[in-house]
């Protein structure tokens, strides 16, 4: 089989690329840089440099698939407003899978792409989401993982230098972690069997934790127990944000997210779902990978 593998080698796109081409298939990687060529090579699959946003790029390297893996790697600085760009890169997509007559497509969307708009970068996937609905001779299935666990090192910066966990979500509702390990082996199951028809939803989650455990658990990891997790206003969260370096439209957009997880609609379809967590890291496992990286 042929697939195209989009996400070059990162966390979720390496681990898929070595498992198609162990099952001796023909794998082509979509990446922005030549210096990944020989990467990419040595684990005996074809690179395809460019970029994602070149609709002519796309689908020349979508050409000859049986199946692809579609994910919008992340821009934190966008020519014009960030959500354009999430856009720009669906809809080559769909040109692309369209163009070619792919039949396969797995997509990693997110939590919270059932609502399409309104929760800040996830937007962008549910919009793609929308637009693989409407390829009615495509069968696709749309991976929905949680709130990352590798996304919470980024507190260690605020625990250094304010003492505290935090932002602008937090409360009584558990959060959904997910270790990209398991969201790698969901697309690699479906990859591999090819075995779905229409159009599909899959839940990935590995814990579902309160922040304040969060804080509990990570802040006793590093030598600071008892450090709370402080719930900021969302006018806080978007000035910590730009503070910190990130376009306004890229911070404007991760508030939105935080405020749709606080109010409890960006999870909501997920509780419906009946989801259940799997894999194997917890909580106090990561912590062990989070004292490391405070400590480095």
């Amino acid at each position: 089989m042929n697939y195209v593998i989009t996400g070059s080698l990162g966390h979720i796109s390496k681990p898929i690329v070595e498992q198609l081409v162990k099952a001796n298939n023909n794998v082509t990687v979509i990446t922005s840089k030549q210096e990944n060529v020989p990467a990419i090579e040595a684990l005996g699959a074809k690179a395809a440099v460019g970029s994602v946003e070149d609709a002519t790029f796309i689908g020349n390297a979508f050409a000859g698939a049986d199946a692809v893996y579609l994910m919008i790697p992340p821009n934190f600085n966008p020519v014009g407003e960030w959500k354009n760009f999430l856009r720009k890169v669906a809809d080559n997509y769909v040109a692309a899978v369209k163009q070619n007559n792919i039949k396969y497509v797995v997509q990693l969307s997110s939590i919270g792409a059932h609502l399409r708009n309104g929760v800040g970068p996830v937007d962008g996937l549910g919009y793609l989401e929308a637009q693989l609905d409407g390829l009615q001779d495509v069968n696709a299935v749309y991976l929905r993982p949680s709130y990352f666990f590798y996304n919470l090192f980024a507190q260690i910066g605020l625990l250094k230098h304010a003492g505290i966990f935090g932002a602008n979500y937090g409360g009584d509702e558990k959060l959904i972690l997910v270790d990209t390990n398991d969201i790698a082996a969901a697309a690699i199951k479906a990859l591999l069997a090819l075995d779905f028809k229409g159009k599909s939803v899959e839940y990935i989650s590995t814990a579902e934790v309160h922040t304040n455990e969060i804080a509990k658990v990570l802040g006793e990891a590093v030598g600071k127990p008892n450090t709370p997790w402080v719930v900021f206003t969302d006018e806080q969260n978007l000035e910590g944000a730009i503070g910190a370096g990130l376009v306004k439209t890229i911070a404007e957009g991760y508030t939105e997210m935080g405020k749709s997880l606080r109010e409890g609609k960006m999870q909501e379809d997920y509780w419906k779902s009946k989801a259940v967590p799997t894999g194997n890291l917890t909580l106090e496992a990561f912590a062990k990978q989070f004292a490391a990286a405070y400590n480095a």
